[in-house]
């Protein structure tokens, strides 16, 4: 008996704590000698009324990246140099899968300190964040000196710590920090393109770069920090700057490098080039009415909006007399669109609201001469169209809209059944006898960005395809439709070449950052021109991220992937985290994403990801069903598919699943929480908790309730508004939940949040809030970010690895 008790007791002691283990630091990067001689003793003492010693040396600055490019070292004794006095420096790295606090002792030297990612630690028990960190001892000896070496590594979390691992692990940084491609163009011959760059530093400093090169061989033909564009019809670049009289047009040849000035005093605002290079049109800013600030009237429910009584008009500014013409006049905004390729129309968009009647924004589409100053109207009162553009021959249309737009021509759904207003489809208008035709009435994927080229008369466009935005070719005469194969999963900045069958975009996939590729369309042949993923992610190890799919109860195949832990073991258990938006969009395939799935997947995690009913790119019956059904449906298919995911992957722990979501996804994750226990801890970010609340208080509440709630309102659908919303179903809620959300959030306001934890609170249910001070719908300021990753992070290894360490020193328990 006295035995058992024994076994049990030693059981229970290994299953609740951890023992602390050194780890011994063997081999090392060393860098070094360098050289010091003891400074001039003009006096004998320092401002700081002390003397000089030997070890002060230890401040002199050296570059400490040197020791990671250093030579292998692993014996006993230090290297050290044949000067008076010598730095030295001995790097290794560090990596670790969870939260840990940690103790480098650096045995038997002398003179050292001890930096971690490049800072100065203060001393030698260290607070580590999961992610592989780049340790440096920096240390002095004097000439003859022979120090030995002994550096270990003690940690509660020691089985989470490794040293010197070939790669390094994959972590937020790697998204957040770095050089990315943020835009490209052709010129008009497609021989030159334009890379417009942003390198984010460590610390959240951005800078903005525009390289000019010669797509043919790569050569950089020009670098420059200013914001440039292409001249059309010629190999030349635009950019503007400030003259003693105002803003000045300046043009610079390429390749030869010669700017001259084309205009001067150049209004405020933005403009758009002409095809014939000798007028621009401005977006004309026009203030709007004021009212007292602490007293004032609200005129409608936009008017809550900063900004929204101001309007935009167009004028028309002559480059060579300077001559300013008004092109429009009146109190609603306008928007222009497009300019013909022989300069002599514009196509602009108006808008005005109703408010009694769906859609509430009504769009009308004209065609101005700008010869004769007469407008036609192409489309009146058409709230469903977002978009359209001149044919290269101005005698079309091309018009991105919804299918209800342009009389529901397009629409593709069963009867009775109201189409996702965000699912874009493509038309083609004939000016002559106003006459339509659906491109993609019978195309799934959902139309992101289109282009009509000049060069070989065919419209080029991506568009979401499943999670996928992929590239395809349309013919406007017959209306065929075929995909571009290209290597990326996401085809995101696209740019056409006027005069060449040359397009070029930059990609980037699950699993990779981006690659900038050429396109000739005339034999479908694709080139690699860059690739960013080679040094975003030089050096990091990823695990594999794979496609699993299945049919779900109602026959429907739903859509999905997976994120594996590098070194995945097949033997062990994971928890898994599941991933979803739930809206309308699919949870896409983003390297640089708001959840970096596989820095999830680096801490220990089994992602799953899935695009349940609702999202477009499926085809319109699929999106539809995103409409009046606040949530059902969507919860099922989550519901349903991390089951089976479970089910078929052994390697899951069944026990410790999390759910993240953010927005529709925020409120899938609290209305998940309603209808099902699988899940063992939930965070809901920028969530709706209160249909009805978010309809009349979000600033496109209403707007967007237009969509979800197609032709239903509070007053008529108590079964959705109130009924599917989880505050009133707040008591069927045992997950622990984690509400984060910014307080500036105009989207969805941060009361949705506020009032579902004080809910959980009252019932005494596990529960905390995260405010993000001074943030909107998405948090981009980088230092918040990162604490707002990190809590994240924190929540799920309290809850599904049993580990509050994270989450405790972030949040510690106050005595209130």
């Amino acid at each position: 008996m006295k035995k058992n008790i024994l076994i049990l007791f030693a059981a229970l002691w290994t299953a609740n704590f951890s023992f602390a283990a050194d780890i011994h630091v063997k081999t090392f990067r060393y860098a070094g000698p360098f050289a010091l001689q003891q400074p001039l003793m003009v006096d004998s003492v320092n401002l700081s009324d002390k003397k000089f010693s030997v070890e002060s040396l230890l401040d002199t600055p050296v570059n400490l990246d040197l020791a990671a490019s250093g030579t292998p070292f692993s014996g006993a004794i230090v290297p050290g140099g044949n000067q008076r006095y010598n730095l030295n420096l001995l790097g290794f790295t560090l990596s670790n899968t969870g939260y840990a606090k940690a103790t480098i002792r650096v045995g038997k030297l002398k003179h050292y300190e001890l930096y971690v990612d490049g800072a100065k630690s203060a001393g030698n028990t260290l607070t580590l964040l999961p992610r592989t960190h780049n340790i440096v001892i920096k240390y002095l000896v004097q000439k003859g000196q022979r120090d030995s070496l002994d550096v270990t590594v003690s940690s509660d979390q020691s089985a989470a710590i490794t040293v010197n691992d070939a790669q390094r692990m994959f972590s937020l940084d790697c998204v957040s920090d770095g050089k990315y491609v943020r835009g490209v163009a052709l010129s008009y011959s497609g021989r030159y393109l334009k890379t417009l760059y942003c390198t984010t530093l460590a610390g959240g400093k951005a800078q903005w770069k525009t390289r000019i090169s010669e797509v043919k061989t790569g050569r950089t033909i020009a670098d420059t920090y200013d914001y440039v564009y292409w001249m059309p019809k010629t190999d030349a670049y635009y950019y503007t700057r400030q003259g003693n009289g105002g803003r000045l047009l300046v043009v610079v040849d390429v390749p030869g490098g010669r700017e001259r000035v084309i205009a001067e005093k150049l209004p405020e605002g933005n403009f758009t080039m002409s095809p014939t290079a000798d007028y621009v049109v401005i977006q004309k800013y026009n203030e709007g009415p004021k009212e007292d600030k602490e007293v004032y009237q609200i005129l409608s429910p936009e008017d809550r909006q900063p900004g929204w009584r101001d309007r935009t008009s167009l004028e028309r500014f002559d480059l060579r007399t300077g001559l300013i013409q008004p092109l429009t006049f009146g109190y609603h905004n306008v928007g222009l669109l497009d300019i013909s390729h022989d300069g002599r129309y514009i196509l602009f968009m108006t808008s005005r609201e109703r408010y009694m009647q769906r859609p509430t924004s009504l769009r009308t589409l004209y065609r101005l001469d700008l010869n004769t100053m007469r407008a036609d109207t192409l489309i009146k009162d058409d709230g469903f169209i977002s978009d359209a553009k001149f044919s290269p021959d101005g005698r079309q249309i091309l018009v991105i809209g919804s299918p209800e737009c342009l009389g529901g021509i397009g629409k593709n759904v069963p009867e009775g059944r109201i189409p996702n207003a965000y699912d874009r489809q493509l038309y083609v208008l004939t000016i002559a006898d106003r006459q339509v035709k659906p491109l993609t009435k019978f195309f799934k994927p959902s139309v992101n960005q289109a282009l009509w080229s000049k060069a070989d008369g065919k419209i080029y466009f991506t568009a979401d395809d499943r999670d996928f935005i992929h590239l395809f070719q349309a013919d406007a005469k017959t209306g065929r439709i075929d995909q571009i194969v290209q290597p990326e999963d996401l085809v995101t900045h696209l740019s056409m070449a006027d005069g060449a069958p040359l397009l070029v975009f930059n990609g980037e996939g699950a699993s990779n950052a981006d690659r900038v590729y050429t396109v000739n369309t005339t034999r479908r042949q694709v080139t690699l021109v860059e690739d960013m993923n080679q040094s975003i992610l030089k050096g990091v190890e990823i695990g594999t991220c794979k496609a699993w799919n299945f049919v779900n109860s109602r026959g429907d195949t739903i859509c999905g992937r997976y994120y594996l832990p590098p070194h995945l073991d097949p033997n062990k258990k994971y928890p898994l985290i599941v991933n979803y938006y739930g809206g309308c969009s699919p949870t896409s395939r983003n390297f640089e994403t708001r959840y970096p799935h596989h820095a999830y997947a680096a801490l220990g995690y089994v992602v799953y990801v899935l695009q349940p009913s609702g999202a477009v790119g499926f085809g319109q019956e699929f999106s539809s069903r995103h409409v009046n059904t606040a949530g059902d449906g969507v919860a099922d298919d989550i519901i349903e598919g991390t089951k089976r995911f479970v089910a078929e992957h052994p390697y899951v722990n069944g026990k410790k699943i999390g759910c993240i979501g953010a927005s529709y996804g925020g409120f899938m994750t609290q209305y998940l929480q309603t209808k099902t226990d699988i899940f063992a801890a939930a965070i809901s970010h920028a969530g709706i908790s209160d249909h009805t609340s978010y309809w009349g208080e979000g600033y496109w509440g209403y707007s967007y309730s237009e969509v979800s709630m197609a032709g239903s309102y509070p007053w008529t659908r108590k079964d959705l508004y109130v009924d599917h919303s989880p505050l009133f179903n707040a008591d069927k809620i045992h997950t622990p939940l984690l509400f984060l959300h910014g307080t500036s959030d105009t989207n969805v306001p941060i009361g949705e949040s506020i009032q579902m934890f004080t809910a959980l609170k009252l019932l005494g249910r596990p529960t905390a809030f995260v405010a993000v001070e001074g943030e909107d719908h998405w948090i981009m300021d980088y230092r918040k970010r990162v604490k707002w990753q990190n809590t994240i992070f924190a929540w799920f290894a309290k809850w599904l690895k049993n580990d509050p360490a994270w989450w405790n020193d972030m949040y510690r328990e106050k005595p209130l």
